[in-house]
């Protein structure tokens, strides 16, 4: 039962058997039941009806594709999408009177579950020095307090200005356009956390850091590999996709440290299977792989087929696809013939025999795409990995044609698009180039700050005013004790947000909360109303239009915020009209479509339904690389180790979640109902460690710099882990997680893969 917005869930928790499959009717009454419990009818109707829709809004929550117009279904989400949405569109509203009522040292005692329930921000507020309340405050003096701050710096590069993937392309370039004249590149974001790993894997293989393929492509591939990925939860949409994909007789294979019910079989509420038959088994071969360990299986099969073509010559590798597109082949052959078999089998946990049985798969396969997520990106080793994906595809020519490629999912709506209009504090001289004609200005060319970096930065005093756009960074981070108080030792901390989360409690001396339009809202200009535009996973750029009444009268548009900010702090020294900004959105695409490539035209393009499909070099056999070609690479590695009496530990979302916000204590599909501080544990791993089912444990992290750091009170849950490896929900886990524990040259977060015991709590003390 879902509390009401000012209590606190007090449920006890309760575990049942995982779910063997997902969606069907049970989906669509909990998206209904959440949606309702929201808003009214009427609200959910519209936006429910009007979700990924030609014309309509688009789904704030994952970045998966929608199907080309005409192919749309009515009721064209998930239920993940539909709880997103309304929670989005809810009727509570946080006032002023709110704050008066709630220190923010209470605020930062409640649970994420419990701040996001309050509802929507309704005012510009601010908690001043010395304060413990937040007050109300104008939004000509909100804006001016935070462009005093940052004209008062020694230096821009003692700003950071921080977004997540909810904002719109238009903001994301008005945001990076305005630290970038005022003279920083400090500009992380959350790719940082997620798909960084992506980035400079592909960047240096492919010479692109975004996906090949399209979602035709995943419906005719012969072979999909779903590599550290949990589609039923993180983005179910991708569901009906691999439906689409068995139907046309593709074979799947699930590469996970867990069993997932999506990946299991999928139920389709769309299709009459879904609802009263049984509907369609996804993965024909489930590989459960031990935490880590997927760079080890991706060069057992490169070895594997190697090892083929030398006994059938001509007939395994795509010969004339390596000569003509590929360099670094007879290097990386030498290399992965150097693998050694007892390594990969003690890396990965699976038999010879299981690895084998791919091999086969992909022997008979004409088009293979590898799809992965974060339980590949947040290891350690995630750049050589997705490198070794990389060499798979290349191997037998699986990449820039139909039905084959690399397919990197982001798990948030436009984290892509942020990217591409320029949120990266290491964006390339050609595009600082064509910002800097374009504007006339000569753009800072050091690289900036990415999120782990300023976290150190905010620390150390370096960094002295925080700017977040959407996004709830303090729970994102790493390290949590870390990053608050970095966080505090800021002189200012300013979160243009819809919603109450966790970063509003964790203060710098100056606090600002400056409340933006969802966007499920209409948008009004001086001009009209205005739609704004996003970038999905696979690089197509489309339209989304508010359709309901913003919460409250006040609200500023993100754009409008970002606009009135900047003229304030520029003082009319810079060129670029934000006023005219402002006032009409289509201005800004304008600008855009003169410094980001393949958006010529973009008013009017975007305006066609289904909107725009960015150009991919290597579907062109174009190589931005050292090389001009495509890149083999050599990429050695260490197997993780867990100590005797510990294990691997990796965060995941519940069911009931997303990103930092739970909307419940529940997760369905995993049997867990009432709490999320459970450890899911393999049964054969409870008994070695002495421990019993429903036992209370803390969680302590191992690292090289402390005696480790300690979650508290969690519940050991037996679940079908693999064997010496656990998990537990992010953000709760996020504690464990050092800020030095980074992957190889992407310095993104490693939460895949943390070294933890599991400490039992005593009554009356440890």
């Amino acid at each position: 039962m879902k509390k009401a917005p000012g209590e606190e869930p007090d449920e006890q928790l309760t575990v049942t058997a995982p779910k063997e499959w997902a969606a069907g009717v049970p989906a669509v009454t909990h998206a209904l039941e959440y949606s309702l419990s929201e808003t009214s009818v009427r609200r959910t109707g519209v936006t429910l009806l009007t979700m990924n829709q030609v014309g309509g809004i688009d789904c704030p929550g994952c970045a998966w594709a929608d199907p080309s117009p005409g192919h749309r279904h009515l009721n064209e989400y998930c239920e993940n999408g539909a709880k997103h949405i309304n929670d989005e569109a809810t009727s509570r509203r946080v006032t002023a009177d709110f704050f008066r009522r709630h220190t923010v040292s209470e605020l930062g005692r409640r649970s994420d579950l419990w701040l996001n329930q309050q509802g929507r921000l309704t005012e510009p507020m601010v908690k001043r020095p010395g304060s413990d309340h937040y007050e109300p405050i104008s939004w000509h003096d909100a804006l001016g307090l935070l462009a005093e701050e940052l004209k008062a710096l020694g230096t821009p590069d003692e700003a950071v200005f921080y977004t997540s993937g909810r904002v719109s392309n238009e903001a994301a370039f008005l945001l990076q356009l305005f630290a970038r004249v005022l003279g920083t590149n400090n500009l992380p974001d959350c790719s940082n956390m997620c798909h960084e790993s992506s980035g400079f894997a592909l960047h240096e293989t492919l010479g692109t850091g975004k996906g090949t393929v399209s979602l035709e492509d995943i419906h005719h591939a012969d072979l999909i590999l779903v590599v550290g990925q949990n589609p039923g939860t993180n983005h179910p949409r991708q569901l009906s996709a691999l439906e689409e994909a068995k139907k046309n007789g593709a074979r799947i294979i699930a590469v996970n440290a867990l069993p997932e019910a999506g990946l299991l079989r999928f139920k389709n509420p769309q299709e009459p299977r879904g609802v009263v038959g049984r509907g369609v088994r996804i993965a024909d071969q489930f590989l459960q792989i031990r935490s880590g360990g997927d760079l080890a299986l991706f060069q057992g099969l490169n070895r594997m087929l190697l090892e083929a073509e030398d006994a059938r010559p001509g007939t395994v590798l795509d010969q004339e696809f390596i000569r003509s597109d590929t360099s670094g082949f007879e290097e990386f052959s030498r290399h992965a013939r150097t693998v050694a078999w007892e390594d990969v089998l003690s890396a990965t946990a699976l038999t010879r025999e299981e690895i084998e049985k791919v091999r086969d798969e992909v022997l008979r396969s004409e088009r293979v795409i590898v799809c992965w997520a974060m339980g590949v990106t947040q290891q350690r080793h995630g750049v050589p990995t997705i490198r070794e994906i990389v060499n798979f595809l290349l191997l037998r020519g699986n990449l820039g044609r139909a039905g084959a490629g690399a397919c990197p999912v982001r798990g948030h709506s436009n984290v892509q698009g942020d990217r591409t209009m320029g949120v990266w504090e290491q964006m390339p001289d050609s595009f600082l180039d064509a910002l800097g004609d374009e504007f006339g200005f000569d753009p800072p060319r050091a690289h900036g700050l990415d999120s782990v970096n300023s976290i150190r930065a905010m620390g150390e005093g370096r960094v002295k005013v925080f700017v977040g756009v959407a996004g709830n960074f303090v729970r994102a981070a790493p390290d949590s004790a870390v990053t608050e108080d970095a966080m505090r030792r800021c002189a200012l901390t300013a979160h243009i947000s819809t919603k109450l989360n966790r970063s509003h409690t964790v203060c710098g001396r100056t606090a600002l909360i400056l409340p933006t339009l969802g966007r499920t809202e209409r948008d009004i200009q001086a001009t009209g109303e205005q739609f704004i535009t996003v970038e999905n996973s696979m690089s197509e750029v489309h339209s989304s239009h508010g359709r309901l009444e913003p919460a409250s009268k006040v609200l500023l548009s993100e754009v409008a915020i970002l606009c009135r900010l900047a003229a304030r702090t520029l003082d009319g020294t810079s060129a670029v009209p934000w006023a005219e900004f402002e006032a009409d959105y289509g201005t800004i695409r304008n600008r855009i479509s003169r410094v980001v490539p393949g958006l010529h035209d973009f008013n009017r393009r975007v305006a066609r339904p289904g909107g725009i499909r960015l150009p991919n070099p290597v579907n062109e056999g174009v190589y931005a690389t050292a090389t001009g070609k495509a890149m083999f690479t050599c990429n050695d590695w260490e197997m993780l180790h867990a100590p005797e009496g510990h294990l691997l530990l990796q965060s995941l979302r519940s069911h009931d979640q997303w990103n930092t916000v739970p909307y419940t204590d529940n997760d369905r599909y995993r049997g867990i109902h009432g709490s999320r501080r459970v450890v899911l544990v393999n049964p054969e791993d409870v008994t070695r460690l002495g421990l019993s089912p429903g036992q209370s444990v803390d969680l302590v992290s191992v690292w090289a710099d402390s005696a480790g750091r300690r979650a508290e009170n969690f519940t050991v849950v037996p679940y079908p882990t693999a064997l010496g490896c656990a998990a537990a929900y992010y953000p709760e886990t996020n504690v464990l997680l050092p800020l030095d524990s980074v992957a190889e040259t992407s310095n993104q977060p490693t939460a895949k893969g943390m070294v933890v015991r599991l400490e039992p709590v005593v009554a009356g003390g440890k």
